[in-house]
């Protein structure tokens, strides 16, 4: 504390004259610890000054500043808080009560005790000491009277005076002229006594002498004293005039005060009224234009939504606090509030009655749109309702519940106006649909009663023409000559009436979608700008309807007339379109029932159609309106797909074939054929390639099973025949038409082919040598049986003269007999469609060489030597075969 006390001295106090004398390390009571020293100080200079000063460290670095300083004369109270027990804390009352607590008690008391001694000392003033030990007090009182260390060194202070040069060189010649004062001091001491009375005397006798010059002095005095008291009493005028004009000075600055005070109160408040009129005054244009601006022309239209704007601005313009206390802003929102719900009031009465206006001008272009198959064109329409678009989305922040209300009146206005439009559009679709194909109607029947009367009992007929074609040409033997010109001709007729229906419904079908898809896109466009509904693209991931799931089955996930939730803008454009186009999804479903109705392989070309439109529609917006229902409807068009499929394969399974005429290629084969043609033709490039794939398996699966089956049913053509006639016929097929997915099936229908050729050969060569084979048989099992072929001859029934007995039954113009009467069998067992005649009977050919080498064989190994040989040779089989194939 003694280096800190040092330090305070030499930086603060002894450049300011001042004396440091007691100093304590104290803080404020109650806040945070930041330590600060309080100093008892003195001047040097007179008049003394005694202060109390606040020392506080730099948070700047290590030195001291001085902080505050107070006069002890404002001191009024001491309190140390506690006389009996220790405590650090005191008090002390100036202008204002500051709370100290000390480092330690003792410096505390040590600090209280150095402030009762300069007070005691310089002020004699009454301070009061509160809570103060008396002991402490009494221990101050004796250091007063003896001058204690503070006192002692300062009175030693006073009392002290330095000589000057002069003195000091007056006692040097003193002290020079009496060498002896060092020896003696008393005697030098006594001598300067000596002197001083001597002195003392002549002061004396001077004064007496001048007394005169006294009177004259004191008169002086007198005189002085008397100018001084009138220098005071003009003074005390003085200083009452300035008192006087210091009051007018302090009015004055009072009234300057007030001023500044009412010209601020001034500016805030012409601030405030120009803030208000600035932001809440209407123009008397708006006012008009909202009142009676005409709501039909493009210039009044633009005026009130400049008017709607700025109304809307003053409404919603931020009011300070108070201001909406203001009588007069209070009245100028009411005015506000009225005019805008007359305006929308007005607003919305103009628009209900464009809508219906709308109505009834669209119903009269309906007429010239009953002949084309196009729906009419709402660009105009739409063209002048979006010139109030602003204004929608004016009347949709300021009155929603009207908006609302237009929103719902648009909807039942345009749900029925597009109703009478798609129903008109989608009835011309219809009767264009049918125009040609009720002609091909009574033409089928015709022709359906032809061949029922000639074929007897021709099983059922598929939903398409092609599938009469192919059953027609099942006549019954006995008949078939008659009728076969007459087929041929229904047949050619039949095929390019089909062909051209087909082409004509994928055409009108395809120019509905066209003319729909534009229609929806355009409406939701206007309905998301007119009323102003943002249309957010939907996240990826979503599953959509009309996404085929395990076998080709498909689920839709809600009804589109049943209303949704309406859980963000979005969802209300969704709401929107189902409500004005409710009339779509039936419309479309009835079209594809018609289009089923009329030919079932129509399917194909909607399936694909509707898959293209379906895609393209997910590509702009997976969850909008025109995607939701074309999936809809694709789920019927693919469930009309699979029945299409269901149906041909249950029609293979109940064929009925004829008993009494030759099979050839089944009916459901060939429509297998025209099938696999068409849908090729139709699905090339097609995002659906996938269901015909499933499709084209199913089909083969049960067109293999039902033609085994049918071969197995089969009196009048042998199994062999028709397995290898169809399979046969099903190779040439898919490897014409080259569909990757059936490889597999190509290959099994070849080896099918292959096998049942061989078969069928094998089995009718047993025949034209018949006892010659039995002949040999028997030959080979005596073989079997054990015995060694040279052995054989001895065998009774099989000894050389029965071998060239069996041998002379077939001479060359009797094997030349039995080949022709094969090749008759072998043409009446085929189908003329196939013309597999020659590849049989050349197969037969080559079979029937080697059955022949192989007999020679036999006769070489069992009967050797014994010169029997065949009355025929291999050249002349093949001059017979060959013979035989150009007589036929």
């Amino acid at each position: 504390m003694t280096a800190i006390k040092h330090a305070l001295q030499r930086d603060i106090f002894t450049p300011n004259d001042e004396r440091l004398l007691s100093i304590v390390n104290v803080c404020k009571a109650g806040k945070k610890k930041k330590n600060c020293f309080l100093c008892a100080t003195v001047t040097t200079e007179r008049p003394v000054q005694v202060k109390v000063v606040k020392v506080k460290k730099s948070d700047k670095g290590d030195f001291y500043k001085r902080q505050i300083a107070w006069a002890l004369r404002d001191l009024a109270v001491v309190d140390a808080k506690d006389a009996i027990k220790e405590n650090p804390e005191f008090d002390l009352h100036f202008e204002k009560i500051y709370k100290w607590v000390a480092s330690s008690t003792a410096e505390k008391n040590a600090f209280i005790s150095c402030i009762w001694k300069l007070n005691q000392r310089y002020l004699r003033k009454k301070i009061d000491f509160v809570n103060v030990s008396s002991q402490l007090l009494e221990e101050s009182v004796p250091s007063g009277e003896n001058q204690s260390v503070t006192g002692g060194d300062e009175e030693a202070v006073d009392e002290y005076q330095e000589l000057n040069a002069r003195e000091e060189q007056d006692i040097e010649i003193m002290m020079e002229g009496c060498e002896y004062a060092i020896s003696n001091a008393e005697a030098f001491a006594e001598r300067l006594s000596r002197e001083l009375q001597v002195l003392d005397g002549a002061n004396i006798q001077s004064i007496m002498a001048s007394e005169k010059q006294v009177n004259i002095l004191m008169k002086l005095l007198d005189e002085a004293l008397k100018e001084v008291d009138q220098i005071e009493l003009k003074l005390s005028s003085y200083e009452e005039m300035l008192q006087s004009v210091k009051e007018q000075m302090d009015q004055i600055s009072e009234s300057n005060h007030l001023i500044h005070l009412s010209n601020t109160n001034n500016v805030k408040l012409l601030s405030e009224i120009e803030f208000l009129v600035n932001h809440m005054d209407l123009a008397k244009g708006h006012i008009k234009a909202l009142q009676e601006g005409d709501l039909s022309s493009s210039r009044g239209i633009e005026a009130c939504t400049n008017a709607a704007d700025a109304l809307l601005q003053c409404m919603n313009v931020a009011l300070r606090p108070g201001h909406d206390m203001l009588l007069a802003v209070e009245q100028q929102q009411q005015r506000f509030s009225d005019l805008r719900e007359n305006f929308a009031r007005r607003l919305a009465s103009h628009l209900n009655n464009v809508f219906v206006q709308q109505g009834h001008d669209q119903s009269s272009t309906l007429a010239q749109h009953s002949v084309e198959l196009t729906l009419p064109n709402h660009h105009p329409f739409h063209r002048d309702l979006l010139r109030y678009a602003k204004l929608m989305e004016w009347l949709k922040s300021t009155d929603y519940r009207k908006y609302e209300g237009l929103t719902k009146n648009y909807m039942d206005y345009l749900s029925r106006l597009y109703e009478r439009e798609i129903k008109d559009f989608f009835e011309v679709a219809k009767i264009k649909m049918t125009g040609t194909t009720k002609e091909s109607k009574k033409f089928g029947q015709r022709r359906l009663s032809l061949v029922v009367g000639l074929h007897g009992s021709s099983g059922k007929l598929t939903g398409s023409t092609s599938s009469l074609n192919k059953l027609s040409v099942q006549s019954s033997g006995n008949r078939r000559s008659q009728s076969s010109s007459l087929l041929d001709m229904g047949n050619m007729s039949a095929s390019d009436l089909d062909v051209a229906d087909r082409t004509k419904f994928d055409k009108i079908f395809e120019q509905v979608l066209s003319e729909l898809e534009p229609l929806c896109l355009a409406e939701q466009d206007f309905i998301s700008k007119f009323f102003k509904l943002q249309q957010h693209q939907s996240m990826p991931g979503t599953v959509t309807e009309g996404e085929d799931t395990d076998g080709g089955t498909l689920s839709r996930q809600h009804n589109a007339g049943t209303p949704l939730p309406v859980s963000s803008e979005k969802d209300m454009i969704r709401q929107m379109m189902i409500k004005i186009f409710r009339c779509i999804e039936p419309e479309l479903n009835n079209l594809i029932a018609l289009g089923d109705k009329i030919d079932s392989f129509n399917s194909l070309y909607m399936l694909v159609k509707m898959s293209h439109h379906v895609w393209t529609a997910q590509n702009v917006d997976p969850a909008s309106f025109l995607s939701t229902t074309l999936g809809n409807v694709l789920v019927t068009v693919k469930r009309n797909f699979d029945k299409c499929i269901s149906n041909q394969i249950r029609q293979m399974e109940e064929v009925k074939i004829s008993k009494k005429s030759k099979v050839g290629i089944l009916p459901f084969v060939a429509e297998f054929e025209e099938f696999a043609g068409l849908a090729e033709s139709i699905f090339k490039n097609a995002e659906r390639r996938g269901d015909l794939d499933k499709a084209y398996t199913k089909l083969i699966r049960g067109v293999f099973v039902n033609v085994e089956k049918v071969a197995n049913e089969s009196q009048k053509t042998p199994r062999d025949v028709v397995m290898m006639e169809n399979f046969h016929h099903i190779f040439a097929t898919l490897s014409r038409l080259k569909i990757s997915c059936l490889e597999a099936e190509k290959k099994e229908a070849k080896q099918k082919y292959t096998d049942h050729l061989q078969s069928y050969v094998i089995y009718s060569l047993g025949q034209p040598l018949e006892k010659l084979n039995h002949f040999f048989e028997g030959v080979e099992a005596r073989v079997a049986q054990g015995i060694r072929e040279e052995e054989v001859s001895y065998q009774l029934a099989f000894n050389k003269q029965e071998l060239r007995k069996v041998i002379k039954e077939y001479p060359g113009k009797e094997v030349k007999k039995g080949l022709d009467n094969l090749y008759k069998k072998v043409d009446k067992h085929l189908c003329e469609e196939e013309n597999l005649l020659q590849v049989v009977w050349h197969s037969m050919q080559d079979e029937f060489i080697r059955q022949y080498k192989h007999f020679e064989g036999l006769i070489a190994r069992c009967y050797p030597g014994s010169g029997v040989t065949m009355e025929f040779t291999i050249q002349d089989i093949l001059d017979y075969c060959s013979s035989i194939a150009q007589s036929h």
